[in-house]
């Protein structure tokens, strides 16, 4: 079984790298600078002992106030987790930096999020719907869809 990392001791490890990164960081989760994602995930990746070359799951939702993005990493190496967060409060032109150099497996996900939620992913190679066509208003996943 994967034994879940406390997100305050993560968030501590990111802030002696990235002292802006770290928005908060509570027993079970982080929330992150959405500028500083990227470069955390390398940090995450990269890092002995941490070790995070598995990206489980990327996804989205979306509060009302602003959308979140949400990523459950997992080292295989070390059969540890940990779940990293992100929000974008600018409802109509959402971005949050791409992490599919980190992780080749978050191009369809980030892909899916895209298409539903409407949130970009800067720096992803090719950012098109993949489940609704081209042309397709809106994104179904929105609260605010009609």
């Amino acid at each position: 079984m994967t034994t879940p990392l406390a997100g305050t001791e993560i968030a501590e490890r990111i802030k002696a790298n990235f002292p802006e990164a770290v928005i908060q960081g509570n027993k079970t989760e982080i929330l992150l600078n959405r500028d500083s994602i990227a470069d955390v995930a390398r940090f995450l990746n990269r890092t002995p002992g941490l070790d995070f070359n598995y990206l489980v799951n990327l996804t989205g939702v979306d509060y009302f106030d602003y959308l979140e993005v949400v990523y459950h990493l997992q080292s295989l190496t070390h059969n540890h987790s940990v779940v990293i967060k992100t929000r974008c409060y600018d409802r109509d032109n959402p971005s949050v930096p791409s992490v599919i150099d980190i992780w080749r497996g978050a191009d369809f996900q980030e892909r899916e999020v895209y298409d539903l939620l409407g949130i970009r992913f800067d720096g992803h190679p090719n950012m098109k719907r993949i489940f609704l066509w081209e042309g397709f208003r809106g994104h179904p996943l929105r609260r605010d869809y009609l």
